[in-house]
């Protein structure tokens, strides 16, 4: 399906800024984007898309079901693609990089958590804050780097 067709099944009308948010989303190698992290890729292809726009498309995608937003920290929102599938976190604390796992124990245990107290568990995210301890890390930061999510 194309991103078009995909926008016009969710009854979201096919515009250039929606086309080319979302053909952004399928193609980078990076998993979260913020959304200015959309923008300056905007700007830097030449596209003519405000940030406003950015935000508003954002939010629409959210709405829609396609995109899922994160706030990993300090409050500011990243998103990805609803690709389906349930997975979890982890973000490093030295350089911002963001990588997804799934592990079926964890999945258990917190069902078996939740209903040992009288729950069952409707949705959860989960977000491990970690170190990189590998000496060559290649994302990690150096003095006077920004750092770069690489997932």
């Amino acid at each position: 399906m194309t991103s078009g067709d995909q926008l016009k099944s969710l009854g979201l009308k096919v515009t250039g800024p929606r086309r080319k948010i979302l053909s952004l989303f399928e193609d980078t190698d990076r998993s979260h984007l913020s959304a200015e992290d959309v923008y300056k890729t905007l700007l830097s292809e030449h596209e003519d898309v405000g940030l406003a726009t950015v935000y508003r498309v954002l939010t629409q995608f959210e709405q829609a079901g396609i995109l899922t937003r994160h706030r990993f920290d300090n409050d500011k929102a990243v998103y990805e693609l609803n690709k389906g599938n349930h997975h979890d976190h982890l973000l490093c604390i030295q350089c911002g990089r963001v990588e997804e796992f799934y592990d079926p124990e964890i999945e258990r245990r917190q069902k078996k958590i939740a209903a040992d107290r009288g729950f069952r568990i409707h949705d959860h995210s989960l977000y491990l804050y970690v170190e990189c301890l590998r000496e060559d890390c290649p994302h990690r930061r150096h003095d006077g780097d920004a750092g770069e999510e690489e997932s």
